[in-house]
């Protein structure tokens, strides 16, 4: 398995959406013949839209592209879940509950989670949220992910 596959890979949201999908099936995606599963991405939120319990899903835009991104909401009635300690599932509900909370139109949002296909259109599924305060977080952010493009998911 290539070595980024399980990694957050830092990517910008033009080269997120250029990914191509592996199989129909997998959750795969190939980037210049690099495996990729998990992205971080970076930039301002555009729209938000809640699911009561279900999920939100919010726009986020980084002056390259915009990628839906998915946090699930439902951990406390998910099938999925059930095989989790309640414990587990509760504390999982807790931090969605807190990101989702935190998601407003206009912030600057750092989204980490699964790289997936919904439809045919790429969007990430969501595990960590951080609102960024900083005001040079953004320009940092495409000068990290052109420098790893280069040194490291570009390299043959």
């Amino acid at each position: 398995m290539d070595s980024l596959y399980n990694t957050y890979v830092k990517l910008l949201i033009f080269d997120l959406l250029s990914l191509s999908p592996t199989s129909s099936t997998s959750t795969a995606f190939s980037r210049k013949g690099k495996l990729l599963s998990r992205a971080e991405t970076l930039g301002i939120v555009t729209t938000r839209e809640i699911k009561s319990g279900k999920f939100i899903k919010f726009t986020v835009d980084d002056g390259t592209g915009c990628v839906t991104c998915v946090l699930w909401l439902n951990h406390l009635s998910s099938p999925y879940f059930s095989r989790r300690s309640p414990s587990d599932v509760q504390i999982l509900a807790d931090i969605a509950a807190r990101f989702s909370s935190q998601i407003q139109l206009g912030e600057v949002a750092r989204v980490r989670g699964r790289i997936t296909s919904y439809k045919g259109m790429i969007q990430i599924t969501v595990s960590d949220v951080l609102i960024e305060k900083d005001p040079n977080i953004e320009i940092l952010h495409w000068l990290d992910c052109i420098k790893l493009a280069r040194k490291c998911y570009d390299v043959v």
